[in-house]
């Protein structure tokens, strides 16, 4: 039976991309394509304009800001979230076509309807800072279920609302994010025990949610996670792919190890520079960060050995090169022509970049903590992230033995066909049916 699906758009506005921005798309495509009537929910500066196409057009591109600094500034923000205390109204923006969407791409997420509401996220995080209270918002068209793909402190009225905890980084490894950690882990428990139901990534996430927020095992589903890269990318011809990679990069097909992720704690920058120097390998390392928090000490370490490379004499190979972003389309080139990709994180939710690279036909070297091994099986080599020889050793193995690295590739597909679109969107059937 169709239904009304709400979901949050809260990572997807973020140019750079996340992995819940991914899962927020993949999800919501899926539940389109399962018949279901979908609607996302924007947050936004200012409400877009009532009439059609000023609606539209502006709500594509916000206005900005008021160009005011330091406390008329601070002032603006506190009489904003003081509004937010008295309610906050959602509008559905009706798009008839106006705005271009394909150069968009994957940004932007097709769904029946679209919602923007003013501030809603922040505005919602600070009340539950401040008094402990969820924000409940209405619609004008109510949602048999609302999807939150990230614990946020909202419900929607009029159908169920489960939310999704990709996992519990903040409990788990406090000094490596930037949240309020008193207000997560109290948001953490009021949804454990307010959801109508919680829905995680991975066994582990499972496991852990119920330990440790106390969550009866029979309101938590796991899902796990799919991803969906177009054919384009996966299919493309190795001539095609070599010239893009020797005229956009400088870079040959299996000659070059990537990483791609944030430069963050758990992501394990050091131990994979230090591993990979030590290796003393030919093929360079390609880093593509997307953001960074919390690592300046790897942040300075890193730009130490760029700037070391930077100075060799002409014709001398470089070790490292760094990217600060990348769109998906470059993205998918360095990832279908890498040797390897490293990942030795150490703690993961789901481990989506793994999922990726076996995708994509690339190995892995990858850790053996936290959900990672549920999610590569036997097609990556496994190291414990915090040795850095083994780390090191792997790199030298991968980088001499061509048949090995054919070999985890071949595994990798077949193992990434376990996360596949099909089998993902039989989950998500199975769980929404559950409601409404």
């Amino acid at each position: 039976m169709s239904k009304n699906i709400l979901f949050d758009g809260l990572n997807l506005g973020i140019k750079q991309g996340t992995g819940v921005a991914t899962y927020t798309r993949v999800t919501a495509g899926l539940a389109r394509a399962l018949g279901h009537q979908t609607a996302i929910l924007y947050s936004r500066a200012k409400l877009p304009p009532r009439k059609p196409l000023q609606g539209e057009v502006i709500f594509f591109d916000e206005e900005p800001e008021l160009p005011v600094k330091g406390a008329a500034r601070l002032a603006l923000k506190a009489m904003d979230h003081l509004a937010g205390l008295l309610g906050t109204s959602t509008r559905e923006v009706k798009l008839e076509g106006a705005v271009m969407t394909r150069p968009l791409g994957s940004r932007w997420v097709p769904s029946d309807r679209v919602y923007a509401a003013r501030n809603i996220f922040a505005r919602a995080q600070l009340q539950f800072a401040l008094f402990g209270r969820v924000q409940n918002i209405a619609f004008n068209r109510a949602p048999d279920v609302a999807h939150w793909t990230f614990p946020l402190p909202i419900r929607a009225r009029g159908g169920a609302n489960i939310y999704t905890i990709h996992d519990l980084v903040p409990l788990r490894m406090p000094y490596s994010t930037l949240d309020h950690k008193r207000s997560y882990l109290k948001l953490l428990h009021k949804l454990g025990q307010t959801a109508d139901h919680i829905v995680t990534v991975s066994e582990h996430s499972r496991r852990e949610i119920i330990q440790y927020l106390g969550v009866d095992e029979s309101r938590v589903t796991n899902t796990y996670e799919a991803v969906d890269i177009p054919a384009v990318y996966r299919d493309k011809p190795a001539e095609v792919l070599a010239g893009e990679l020797e005229g956009l990069f400088k870079l040959s097909p299996q000659g070059y190890f990537l990483f791609f992720g944030a430069l963050e704690p758990k992501k394990n920058i050091a131990r994979l520079l230090q591993a990979y120097l030590g290796a003393n390998v030919e093929m360079p390392l390609v880093m593509v960060l997307s953001r960074t928090w919390l690592a300046e000490s790897e942040e300075r370490f890193l730009e130490k050995i760029l700037q070391e490379d930077r100075e060799r004499r002409p014709g001398e190979r470089r070790r490292v090169l760094r990217f600060d972003y990348l769109p998906f389309p470059l993205l998918m080139t360095l990832l279908k022509g890498a040797r390897a990709v490293v990942f030795p994180s150490l703690y993961e939710g789901f481990g989506l970049p793994v999922l990726e690279a076996m995708t994509m036909g690339t190995p892995v070297i990858t850790s053996n903590v936290s959900s990672i091994p549920e999610v590569a099986g036997d097609a990556a080599m496994l190291i414990d992230p915090y040795d850095t020889d083994a780390l090191r050793r792997a790199i030298q193995v991968m980088a001499a033995d061509s048949d090995l690295a054919a070999g985890l590739a071949e595994r990798g597909l077949k193992q990434a066909g376990q996360f596949s679109l099909a089998t993902y969107r039989e989950k998500l059937a199975a769980l929404y049916a559950r409601f409404g």
